[in-house]
């Protein structure tokens, strides 16, 4: 099909992306990657009356490692999945990027757009989420940081201002002996995750001293899945422990059903694939 006519403008900052959006918050829309957008522009699920084309905003662009780690909202998944110095301090990123779909979409798509459009079925929101992670959001009136488990509201729906733009993503620098999984069960067409798992934890001694566990493609959001996490701490990374966990997880989910896997199945799928993710770290 064909889109139906619109306006193009390419930002060439990210004031001038905002100013945009101003003018007419709800006609237009942000593009990147496009990989959601265009698809929904040719069967004209949307009809914007502007696209706002922020591709070439350096700003937007960049891993950074220090005290904390920034990566740029356009840093596309090749970036993350190739970027020696993050796998080294958050391995996790390159597992994720790993199993995003395939090369054309991993060279085009980006973090930002995938955060934003807040697929659920999506993988770097759950990351985000167990990595305690900040969106950095800019508008209008200045710039605003939104915790990761709180930027995703619903099914592509998030904390996102309709003026805003998303401009980087803050992760706090982990801690000695932490350790780092992302599991997932692929749609066999598409990609996406029917389930996808992250966790982070730190082991002291043998004892669990820190842990997040989030989950995407169960549910209508990604989510923490905090019961399981908090059973995990101060507990050796046993297989009743485990066990308990990942029930505990499959507890918290109220998942989705559709054609291809329903909420009972995928509520299973959360239980397994939690156990199977914290098991892997018991002997990395």
């Amino acid at each position: 099909m064909i889109p139906s006519s619109f306006d193009y403008v390419r930002a060439t900052s990210l004031a001038h992306a905002i100013g945009l959006l101003q003018k007419d918050p709800d006609g237009s829309k942000l593009v990147a990657g496009g990989h959601t957008l265009i698809p929904t522009l040719k069967l004209r699920l949307a009809s914007p009356a502007l696209l706002i084309d922020i591709g070439g905003i350096g700003e937007l662009k960049g891993i950074q490692i220090a005290d904390r780690i920034r990566i740029g909202a356009l840093t596309t998944h090749a970036e993350l999945l190739a970027s020696e110095p993050l796998r080294t301090v958050l391995p996790i990123f390159h597992q994720a990027a790993d199993l995003i779909a395939d090369p054309q979409v991993r060279n085009r798509g980006t973090i930002g757009g995938s955060l934003a459009n807040a697929d659920p079925a999506a993988d770097w929101p759950a990351v985000v989420v167990a990595l305690k992670g900040e969106l950095e959001l800019a508008g209008p009136i200045g710039n605003r940081q939104v915790a990761a488990r709180d930027f995703f509201v619903d099914i592509m729906t998030t904390a996102l201002e309709p003026e805003e733009v998303l401009v980087a993503i803050h992760i706090p620098y982990p801690n000695a002996g932490a350790q780092f999984r992302y599991r997932k069960i692929r749609h066999p067409a598409s990609g996406y995750a029917v389930v996808g798992v992250a966790v982070a934890l730190r082991q002291q001694d043998g004892i669990v001293s820190e842990a997040t566990i989030a989950i995407t493609g169960a549910t209508g959001r990604a989510f923490a899945a905090d019961s399981a996490s908090a059973h995990l701490v101060g507990k050796p990374l046993s297989t009743e422990t485990i066990a308990n966990a990942a029930l505990l997880a499959s507890e918290q989910a109220e998942c989705l059903s559709d054609g291809y896997a329903s909420a009972d199945y995928r509520k299973h799928l959360v239980e397994t694939e939690v156990s199977r993710a914290l098991t892997s770290l018991t002997n990395a």
